[in-house]
């Protein structure tokens, strides 16, 4: 059998552990999400609009890094739960507007706990947790970067 090269070896990759970080946090979060009937792609598009109120497919997708073929899925559901409302632009009709329901700032209030479990199963201190944020965000300026030029 040939041997791997050390810069190949799964234990040395920063790629894996990233991956299964992401992989168990997103499985932790859809199981406490359950009992709202959310998914956590629901969930991070809730986020978006507890900041924003109100906004566009386009901006949503930047934002979300998700293609507008995956949000109108999820913004129709979250449309049926009563928590956003979309409606289409008088000025030009392409335009697809959402905005935040009072029963979509409702729920805000209610998924406080589950923020505050996965801070608890996360177990970063607010500063460990700010770090780790930004050079994550790094990571993927630096990817995002690289795919422009």
């Amino acid at each position: 059998m040939k041997e791997t090269p050390e810069t190949l070896r799964l234990k040395d990759q920063l790629c894996f552990p990233i991956y299964l970080c992401a992989k168990e946090i997103t499985r932790k979060y859809n199981e406490l999400l359950d009992g709202f009937n959310l998914t956590y792609t629901q969930y991070i598009v809730m986020m978006f609009f507890w900041e924003k109120k109100t906004s566009n497919v386009k901006e949503l997708g930047e934002t979300l890094m998700l293609d507008p073929s995956t949000l109108t899925p999820i913004l129709k559901k979250l449309e049926a739960k009563g928590y956003v409302r979309r409606s289409r632009s008088s000025a030009d009709e392409r335009n697809l507007s959402i905005t935040l329901t009072d029963e979509g700032t409702e729920l805000e209030e209610k998924l406080i706990a589950v923020h505050d479990k996965m801070c608890c199963c996360i177990g970063l201190d607010g500063e460990d947790g700010r770090e780790l944020c930004t050079l994550i965000c790094r990571v993927l300026g630096n990817i995002k970067t690289t795919q422009e030029e």
